[in-house]
């Protein structure tokens, strides 16, 4: 009695199929409803599918850098643009190279584009420069030399320098001077830089000295030499900021000086230009920044900037020396690409390596963007938008549908195939088929909001690629079975039996997929990649499929009058398949001896 509980109980651990096929009922039903409750009910597609926008950056040598366009730079200019774009919520662009020098970004239909466009496209170094005065966006009377702003009376200022914020060692250093109630402020939010928490630098008190102060930083701001100084007050004077045309001529002129010239600039929205100093903090002396809702500071959004140690030495000079000037001397001019992105003011040596920048129009949006700004502007090459293109859906959905109408052929064909060859079984695959048509959509259609998964050609391409490798973990079953049952067994047997051999060919061969999937996601870019992803997806799904659906079905099946006794149209027919007799359990007798041993 005992053999035969042991063999229901070996058969037992696989003859409760119901609850691998429940569990996966209930995955279905769990994956539909999230994709119906997240409000997406069809996948994300790719720029050559959905259509978008599609630009060409060209990379360009900066003055006393003539090789710096190499492999390992445009790399990394690669990845910094595309942790810009990413950090604007554009999850479905494409950053890659092309040639020597060209860098491919494709932003798809229903993203930030033009966004994306404006922070991509400025390419160029990312500098703070001292400014030295600055005054209304339209054409303006030079002055006849900068002195008038050195004294903090120039005609020019309105107050708008004070608005900007200031910069203290204290958080307490935050109220805004009387000069901010000018009528002439603008809603333009460019903020102050506060230190974190950090003591103020012994020398603040020099402020209340202008006459100290002023002769000695005037020799360093930006020239002393009286010619030079006229030249940058009459370019000011020259200088047009009210049109994007003329804005872009200032900019394309200022990215091209030199880190150690002084230039004149517009800022975004061309409502002020200034004259700027040398730099002398970059953008590569920024370790990272982040916009932050300050809760204890009063509230409202802040940027928090953490400077590289040598980069921060840098900063505690240049604010310390910032804070002994005049307005609108004690500011500083985040300038990208030649424009002027923000300008906020300093009161006192922030030290330490961390600051922060805030004001009083401050939001998540405009906080976010110059976050994004501080942290990925510093690239290490300068690059010209070559071309700009809208990519329209048509060209890819003609492709597509060419690629459904011939993956539908495939699919038709290898049914007809299975309904010839396996017949009743191929009820089983086709049952398969369809789990793993419904799991892969539906995973699909999360992914998009989940991590940014886009559906492109490629990825279409490798989900139709899939139903062959599918296809193929049923007939290695289904041929294991009919092995066994060749060999003389029953059907319920011969499922059982057939089972592990069938369970290991199927991991291994879904292992080597996997990993050529893996290996091509790795080293490929772009919609290559898609096509690596979506066959790896597939594989682990046909794993899934195979072991919660289509073994515990097969094992069901087993136990019905259809299968179980060969019926014809089964697959599973014993005189079809060329069994051999039953094989018997009794004790074998041994044949009797030949009467005639001559004969034997």
């Amino acid at each position: 009695m005992a053999a035969p509980k042991k063999g229901r109980r070996s058969s037992g651990s696989q003859g409760r199929p119901g609850r691998a096929l429940v569990a996966i009922l209930v995955a279905i039903v769990a994956l539909t409803a999230g994709m119906f409750i997240s409000g997406h009910t069809k996948p994300r597609l790719g720029i050559d599918l959905a259509g978008g926008t599609s630009f060409t950056l060209e990379a360009k040598n900066q003055p006393g850098k003539p090789n710096a366009i190499n492999s390992d730079n445009m790399n990394t200019a690669v990845n910094i643009i595309e942790r810009r774009v990413n950090g604007l919520g554009v999850t479905e662009a494409e950053v890659q190279t092309q040639g020597d020098k060209h860098i491919i970004v494709n932003i798809p239909k229903g993203m930030n584009a033009k966004q994306a466009r404006q922070q991509v496209g400025t390419t160029a170094q990312l500098y703070f420069r001292p400014v030295v005065t600055y005054t209304d966006g339209k054409k303006t009377e030079p002055t006849p030399t900068p002195s008038a702003t050195e004294s903090g009376k120039g005609k020019n200022d309105k107050g708008k320098g004070d608005e900007k914020g200031k910069a203290s060692g204290t958080p307490t250093a935050t109220s805004t001077p009387s000069g901010s109630s000018s009528p002439s402020a603008s809603g333009s939010s460019q903020g102050r830089a506060v230190s974190e928490g950090l003591k103020a630098d012994k020398t603040p008190t020099a402020t209340q000295s202008p006459s100290a102060t002023q002769s000695p930083k005037a020799t360093k701001t930006p020239k002393s030499d009286s010619s030079k100084s006229d030249d940058l007050n009459k370019q000011l004077a020259d200088l047009v900021c009210t049109t994007p045309a003329d804005r872009a001529k200032a900019r394309e002129k200022a990215a091209a000086a030199k880190p150690s010239d002084s230039i004149v600039a517009c800022d975004r929205d061309g409502s002020r230009k200034f004259i700027l100093g040398p730099s002398e903090v970059e953008g590569t002396d920024v370790k990272d920044a982040a916009s932050v809702y300050d809760s204890q500071g009063g509230g409202g959004w802040i940027v928090q900037l953490n400077f590289t140690g040598s980069g921060g030495k840098k900063w505690a000079k240049v604010t310390g020396e910032l804070a002994t000037q005049q307005p609108p001397r004690n500011q500083f001019a985040i300038v990208l690409d030649g424009e002027v992105y923000s300008d906020p003011r300093v009161d006192e040596s922030i030290v330490g390596g961390r600051a922060q920048i805030s004001g009083p129009d401050f939001d998540q949006k405009n906080t976010a963007d110059l976050a994004n700004v501080l942290s990925y502007g510093a690239l290490p090459l300068s690059f010209d938008i070559a071309d700009e293109t809208t990519v329209s859906a048509a060209l890819g959905g003609e492709q597509l549908q060419a690629g459904l109408v011939a993956g539908a052929i495939g699919l038709a064909l290898v049914v007809l195939y299975l309904v010839v060859y396996y017949r009743g079984l191929a009820l089983v695959a086709i049952a398969s088929l369809g789990v793993s048509a419904v799991l892969t959509y539906t995973i699909m259609v999360l992914l998009g909001p989940g991590i940014g998964f886009a559906l492109n050609l490629p990825a279409v391409c490798g989900a139709i690629v899939a139903i062959g490798i599918t296809a193929d973990s049923f007939i290695v079953y289904f041929e294991r079975i009919r092995d066994e049952i060749r060999e003389g067994r029953s059907l319920r047997p011969a499922v059982a039996r057939g089972w592990p051999r069938a369970r290991r060919t199927i991991l291994v061969s879904d292992f080597v997929s996997f990993l050529a999937a893996a290996v091509l996601y790795i080293v490929t870019v772009g919609k290559v990649q898609g096509f690596a992803f979506t066959l790896g997806l597939t594989t682990l799904l046909d794993i899934v499929v195979v072991f919660l659906f289509t073994k515990p079905l097969m094992t069901i099946l087993a136990r019905r009058k259809f299968f179980a006794s060969g019926h014809p149209w089964s697959g599973l027919d014993p005189r079809r398949l060329g069994a051999k007799p039953p094989l018997r359990r009794g004790r074998r007798t041994t044949p009797p001896a030949p009467a005639d041993p001559k004969e034997a």
